[in-house]
């Protein structure tokens, strides 16, 4: 069986809200209608019965003759006009005149609100006298003590003035059907997006193919807007998803290859020694010390792999602490002297001794130690090592240069790689893993910074890079 739609559920739930609304306004005008032309037409007799007082107050007296002539004056078809005293007694009216056998109108509707009330009236009401339906409307004079009430024939022209003008209802019905169109357009459109935002759940969730023409067009609405971005995002998603499974395919693989160097080289020098017993022990103690350094390059090489793991896998378990910078570079100047002598190099910085970052002093040490031992490896013998550090708002801005050779241009972009290397044998021969500066970049981001690198315009390599306060 079909199932209904997210948009034809909502139209068949505010459809009859509007059908509801339209009648409840249909019968709501027509009861205030007929009120206010009832309200009118009792205005019009009460006029009528004041103006009939003031004449009948203005001759001082209440003989029929006053009041026929006033009649006759103010004639309205089909009008009754009766007086009656505070008993319920006629005493005039200008249809029937024998007044000794009309019924006491003490009980009448109309008059029992004059009574009370000063006014009343009573619509659509049999006439006992005169047998026929009235309009009545009564008005009470405390200071002549009588009430004086008129009435017109409940025929088919008064109850058809007092009916409800219907032309308000078509234009109801006509906005009625216009909001229904509306909505049913409405409810097309969202129909139409919730279905093809089912589609696409359906194919992302069984890994399907997304590039699809049903999946193209979206209507030109909010909500086509936010679908269209959804698919764009889950788009992207995949994208990202894709390259990071070829990115660390390729890790694997060239974590692979840095690991099996070493290995190999350990595995070949223990395998001379054990197929050649005879072996000279200088020779001996050579092939030991080179299978030492492989070990050791090996372990910087997993030392190295997992600060990367551990800064891709939970950077939100680092701890923060107030470290002092100076002091990390001093200690780097001190462990790195030898080296550095070696090669005839210098080691200056120009650091504030309250340099202090809230930081994690490990990774903190990691980005100056591998940026030194870069230089130390590649700026060439005799050259300089400088740091300097200015504030710049709520970060300490680092640049970290020499004045060695430099890089050619086309490598500045991918010196943060793992495992990328300018000169691969060269580098090997000086010891590094190939990740000491993508360590360097990752810590940086860690601190809430970010790093560059360029060539300076006298020749040298400067990285530029900022740590948050």
């Amino acid at each position: 069986m079909e199932r209904i739609s997210v948009g034809h559920k909502l139209y068949l739930s505010v459809l009859p809200l509007f059908l509801l609304f339209a009648v409840l306004f249909i019968v709501f005008q027509q009861y205030r209608e007929r009120a206010f032309k009832i309200s009118t037409l009792n205005m019009e007799l009460q006029n009528y019965n004041y103006r009939l007082e003031d004449v009948l107050h203005y001759n001082g007296n209440h003989n029929e003759n006053t009041i026929n002539k006033f009649v006759q004056r103010n004639h309205m078809h089909g009008l009754r006009v009766t007086l009656i005293d505070q008993r319920g007694k006629v005493f005039y009216d200008n249809i029937r005149k024998d007044y000794s056998n009309i019924q006491n109108h003490s009980n009448r509707q109309e008059i029992r609100q004059a009574l009370a009330n000063g006014t009343g009236y009573d619509i659509n009401r049999n006439s006992m006298t005169l047998k026929g339906d009235f309009f009545y409307s009564a008005t009470y004079f405390p200071q002549d003590k009588f009430i004086i009430r008129s009435a017109l024939p409940y025929n088919n022209n008064l109850s058809k003035s007092l009916q409800a003008d219907q032309h308000y209802i078509w234009f109801t019905l006509i906005v009625v059907i216009t909001l229904t169109l509306i909505l049913y357009r409405f409810v097309q459109r969202l129909g139409r997006n919730v279905t093809k935002l089912r589609i696409f759940a359906s194919r992302a969730e069984h890994n399907e193919s997304i590039d699809t023409e049903d999946l193209v067009e979206f209507s030109a609405d909010e909500l086509g807007e936010i679908a269209e971005k959804i698919i764009k995002i889950y788009k992207q998603l995949q994208k990202t998803k894709e390259e990071q499974t070829i990115l660390k395919r390729q890790l694997t693989q060239n974590i692979a290859h840095e690991l099996k160097t070493p290995v190999a080289s350990i595995e070949g020098y223990l395998e001379t020694i054990l197929d050649n017993p005879k072996i000279t022990s200088e020779t001996k103690q050579q092939f030991l010390e080179r299978c030492y350094s492989q070990s050791k390059r090996l372990s910087s090489l997993l030392h190295d792999i997992s600060t990367l793991n551990r800064l891709d896998d939970a950077p939100h378990m680092i701890d923060f602490e107030p470290v002092n910078i100076s002091n990390i570079v001093e200690n780097i100047k001190k462990d790195t002297a030898i080296e550095i002598a070696k090669r005839n190099m210098t080691f200056s910085y120009e650091l504030p001794q309250d340099l202090i970052v809230n930081g994690n002093a490990s990774l903190l040490y990691s980005i100056f130690r591998n940026l030194t031992d870069n230089a130390i490896a590649y700026a060439g013998d005799g050259t300089k090592i400088n740091i300097t550090a200015k504030e710049n708002g709520p970060f300490w801005e680092f640049n970290f240069y020499d004045n060695g050779i430099g890089v050619g241009a086309e490598h500045l972009s991918r010196l943060f790689e793992r495992f990328y290397r300018i000169d691969k044998g060269r580098s090997r021969k000086a010891g590094g893993t190939g990740l000491g500066l993508a360590i360097v970049k990752n810590a940086v981001i860690i601190h809430k910074g970010n790093i560059t690198a360029s060539n300076m315009e006298k020749g040298g390599l400067k990285f530029t890079f900022s740590i948050k306060k």
